[in-house]
């Protein structure tokens, strides 16, 4: 089987990523041919600054190698290096219908949050998307809840062209996250963590102190009542009991167990402490690989090369079927 994920450099990279999509990638590896980008592209649909955007890219890529991404097992390159990404996402617009686009959530979501940023490119962005899963004939992408809309429009888009022009396109599925890995946000836990969320409060990030994490745990918010329980009634308290399940490998009901007679200053100090213990051995593989920008390149270039060469027989198919060559 093989599968295609993508994951922006920019904004936050926080526990949300690392024990969703991230996690899954790495156990994805051992028994599929992964495929794995980093979506700058996607990226610059809102405004960046340069020099940031290329200094995310590969505190991202050192990341995703510091967590245990295996360039032995997976492809890992960076979008805007192969440039089939494009050609494809152009002629794909030509087959698509503005209110197809239009209905897209997320679109109606960032063009609210971000009025005076509205561009065609964040407008096209599931066009582009599904450029990056179709080149590669995808079986699954693993898509949290958010970007299922924009597997389902690529899917679409792969039965129209394959009506049009002749069967060309494998129909991918998308794998949701499953509820476990799916991490909320410290100050509302009925909303995902996010990499851009506005406030530090919202996550725990990747390089963290000791004594940030300390403090965001503490000032996490938590339900009515004093039980440490998960439960639908307490979502709070549901979540810091993932994130500590996540962080230290216990079963939720051991840890409630363990809990059953503290109150949550208690739990949340062992959460912060637990949390600490697991995030500094990948914080100093991450400062490592990034001094070795050597290796780096080298994974990348790599890459970018396995890649393309699926990209380009893709993209050559697509243009004779189309009349361009």
């Amino acid at each position: 089987m093989r599968v295609f994920s993508g994951i922006q450099p920019t904004g936050i990279i926080h526990i949300g990523n690392l024990f969703g999509a991230i996690r899954n990638w790495i156990l994805l590896q051992n028994h599929c041919e992964c495929i794995f980008c980093i979506v700058n592209y996607h990226a610059i649909t809102l405004p960046k600054k340069p020099e940031e955007l290329k200094k995310q890219t590969y505190k991202m890529v050192a990341i995703l190698l510091a967590a245990g991404i295996d360039p032995k097992k997976s492809i890992l390159f960076i979008q805007s290096e192969v440039k089939e990404h494009t050609e494809l996402c152009w002629i794909l617009n030509t087959i698509t219908k503005i209110p197809e686009l239009e209905r897209m959530t997320q679109f109606k979501e960032k063009a609210k949050e971000h009025k005076e940023d509205v561009n065609v490119g964040l407008f096209d962005y599931p066009i582009l998307m599904a450029a990056d899963i179709l080149l590669y004939n995808i079986d699954i992408v693993p898509v949290g809840e958010d970007q299922k809309q924009h597997v389902e429009l690529a899917r679409t888009l792969a039965r129209r062209f394959n009506k049009i022009f002749g069967e060309t396109f494998k129909i991918p599925t998308a794998s949701i996250q499953e509820d476990a890995g799916r991490i909320m946000g410290l100050d509302n836990p009925l909303k995902k963590m996010s990499k851009s969320a506005k406030s530090s409060l919202n996550y725990i990030a990747i390089d963290d102190s000791p004594q940030q994490i300390r403090e965001k745990i503490k000032k996490a918010v938590t339900d009515s009542g004093k039980e440490i329980k998960k439960t639908p009634q307490k979502p709070a308290i549901s979540n810091l009991l993932n994130i500590y399940s996540l962080s230290s490998g216990k079963e939720i009901s051991t840890i409630e167990d363990e809990f059953k007679n503290s109150g949550y200053k208690e739990f949340k100090e062992k959460l912060a402490l637990v949390l600490i213990e697991f995030l500094l051995p990948l914080q100093k593989k991450v400062r490592k690989i990034e001094k070795d920008q050597k290796y780096i390149k080298k994974v990348l270039a790599e890459g970018r090369r396995k890649a393309q060469e699926i990209a380009k027989d893709t993209i050559k198919e697509v243009k004779e079927k189309v009349g361009l060559v």
